[in-house]
């Protein structure tokens, strides 16, 4: 049985027992709710959640820990020589025995008995079922996925069991204890507090998981190269180094990569910011509310397009119509037609940025101005002061905080921007200020670090976490001085 349909008979049992549970309590008390501790929607709460949270935290562990025992025993059914071999080549003889596994449940009983442990029979009538397999099997293999698929079908019908039988058992058991005297909203209440703390948990862990793991692994990079050569170096040559060679030398220098995360980030900002803040205003302040009602979606459309589409705009038609345009406009000046701005460049990447990044600007600045109390603006029209004046010495000052916040959302989206970068861009890692020529980011390089086949021990692979967590220093940087910006304004208009 599926893992959708256990949850759905268990939701079934959960919503039965709130119904049962809920008639129960006011079967007991007379009718009258009056007499009970708790309404009866929290008696019938408190079955659903006795039906449904232990059923579904039992099915969470077996779906963990069955496909982890079920390996174990399949390897070690391996043949002697096979076990001698290194991880490596008994998990590729693992992941054959799971594609001739997954490829004998479209066979017959018939075929399978037919098949026994040949394996030019297995790949005959796999390939007539249109199930193609990466090598040649082994005798073995065909009998441990046999083994393999009796065991997950076992597993699967014990667990279904087992499911159910507690999601009854829970139902049962929580009917059961219901009385009128009964604490049932604060168990219910209980289990609704245990899980908004195992949610907000689960969200801090996940964060710092993140960070540790590149942690350790950047500290595993530190160990090949000093850390002032990665921090402080001016040039990025990794020569990277085929999986087995073992090659290790090569120049990583941060400098290029950060200069063209900033640059690139920076000119996308020019762009979006006045943009972004302007159409905000003029929605917030002057627009009509049919307007308002259309421009705003409509701005909004910017933000669901794909960034691969922005770079595929960027590499089909802004990058070629600036470098004819600069073509044009140096043949007008000086004669000669040559073209002054490459069709990959900072200045391309920055535009196409830019337009991706005001939809953020314009949204969230409109909700920011929009939310600025209304006696701000009538106190300050009814001294005198006109509209523009009110916006520029009122409501936008009240507003700084939260639209230093909306810049730094921003800011944080054009530093980790990659497809754009590498089509409008390029990926030529350079110390330059020319905005018409080509540069890179540190998202593209660790992008291009963590493709191929590479060694995930070498520095030319580690390097990727090194610069990433240089990523997240700067971040967190730009977050720590925007709380400082809006706790200092804060102050002066509360």
């Amino acid at each position: 049985m599926s893992t959708s349909l256990i949850l759905l008979i268990v939701a079934i049992v959960g919503l039965a027992g709130y119904g049962i549970g809920a008639r129960r309590s006011l079967a007991i008390a007379g009718g009258l709710s009056s007499k009970l501790h708790s309404r009866p929607g929290y008696y019938g709460s408190f079955v659903a959640v006795c039906a449904i949270v232990p059923a579904v935290f039992i099915l969470f562990v077996w779906l963990v820990a069955s496909p982890a025992v079920i390996s174990s025993s399949i390897r070690g059914s391996f043949p002697e020589e096979v076990k001698a071999q290194s991880e490596a080549e008994q998990g590729l003889a693992f992941g054959m025995i799971t594609s001739i596994a997954r490829g004998m449940n479209v066979l017959s009983l018939e075929e399978i008995d037919r098949i026994g442990s040949n394996p030019v029979e297995l790949r005959s009538a796999l390939g007539a079922k249109g199930v193609p397999l990466a090598g040649d099997p082994q005798p073995y293999m065909i009998e441990a996925a046999g083994n393999l698929n009796t065991m997950t079908y076992a597993s699967r019908l014990a667990m279904t069991a087992v499911v159910v039988v507690f999601s009854v058992l829970g139902a049962g058991l929580a009917y059961r204890r219901i009385a009128p005297r009964f604490r049932a909203r604060n168990r219910v209440e209980k289990v609704i507090l245990v899980s908004l703390v195992v949610a907000s948990s689960i969200a801090i862990l996940t964060t710092v998981g993140i960070v540790l793991s590149m942690l350790t692994e950047a500290t595993r990079f530190f160990t090949h190269v000093p850390a002032w050569e990665f921090f402080f170096g001016t040039v990025w040559d990794p020569r990277f180094a085929a999986a087995g060679s073992g090659g290790s030398e090569g120049q990583f220098g941060l400098i290029p990569l950060l200069l063209g995360t900033l640059y690139i980030g920076f000119v996308a900002m020019l762009f979006a910011v006045p943009i972004g803040l302007f159409s905000a205003i003029y929605m917030a302040e002057y627009a009509s509310p049919h307007v308002r009602s259309t421009a705003k979606p409509l701005l909004e459309v910017l933000a669901g397009i794909p960034t691969i589409v922005y770079g595929f705009f960027a590499l089909t038609t802004v990058g070629p119509f600036l470098r004819d345009l600069s073509s044009q406009l140096n043949g007008l000046v000086t004669g000669d037609y040559s073209n002054f701005i490459q069709a990959q460049s900072v200045l391309t990447a920055g535009f196409v940025m830019g337009i991706m990044l005001i939809p953020y600007v314009s949204s969230l600045s409109d909700d920011i101005i929009t939310a600025v109390p209304r006696a701000l603006r009538d106190g300050s029209l009814g001294l005198g002061a006109t509209r523009s004046e009110t916006i520029k010495r009122v409501i936008l000052p009240a507003a700084l905080p939260g639209i230093v916040g909306a810049l730094l959302m921003t800011a944080s989206r054009a530093v980790g921007e990659t497809m754009i970068v590498v089509l409008a861009a390029g990926v030529a890692a350079r110390i330059q200020l020319n905005p018409f020529e080509p540069m890179t980011t540190v998202t593209v390089k660790i992008v291009n670090q963590l493709t191929g086949d590479l060694e995930f021990t070498s520095p030319q692979t580690l390097v990727a976490f090194a610069l990433g967590i240089t990523l997240f220093a700067i971040t967190l940087c730009l977050n720590i001085y925007a709380l400082y910006i809006v706790r200092k304004y804060r102050e002066q208009y509360e």
